[in-house]
């Protein structure tokens, strides 16, 4: 069963964000907050929607406050981190990165921060904006919104071996 929640401020949605991410082992976290602010740089005026899902935590960047106008989502399990798109099936991949066979959506794992950084990655998040049914606003600051959290949820922490 799954909550509603919105954050009062971005303060608390901030607060709720590191509750979240101090789910997982410091390994993945870490990837998950570098992940996250270079995807934020990348991407200022974006809405950042949180879901804390089952499966995954996830961090929507989206260009207005509907999760159908998402461009990229940042995502984490206890594996690790990826990058998902949401409209990725219809994204150019002469690289061939891109992983999944839904017909919308496609992912790349993201070992590293850095992996965002890569030419081919970075010219699928360019493709994923100049793409975008509402495009990103040219000027302010993007927020985040968390909009749900999911009472049972998979372990956020690898089991032991």
């Amino acid at each position: 069963m799954k909550s509603k929640v919105t954050a009062p401020s971005q303060a608390e949605a901030e607060k709720q964000v590191a509750e979240f991410i101090a789910k997982f082992d410091s390994k993945v976290g870490k990837l998950v907050r570098e992940c996250r602010a270079r995807l934020r740089k990348r991407l200022p005026t974006a809405i950042e929607i949180v879901y804390d899902n089952y499966n995954f935590l996830v961090f929507g960047f989206c260009s207005t406050d509907r999760p159908s106008d998402c461009i990229v989502s940042l995502t984490a399990n206890a594996k690790g981190t990826g990058l998902s798109f949401y409209y990725g099936a219809t994204l150019p991949d002469p690289h061939k990165v891109l992983q999944g066979s839904g017909s919308q959506n496609r992912f790349v794992r993201l070992p590293s921060a850095a992996t965002l950084a890569e030419p081919a990655i970075a010219a699928l998040i360019g493709a994923a904006i100049a793409q975008a049914k509402n495009p990103l606003p040219k000027t302010g600051k993007g927020h985040t919104i968390i909009k749900s959290i999911s009472k049972k949820q998979r372990p956020r922490r690898a089991a032991s071996a």
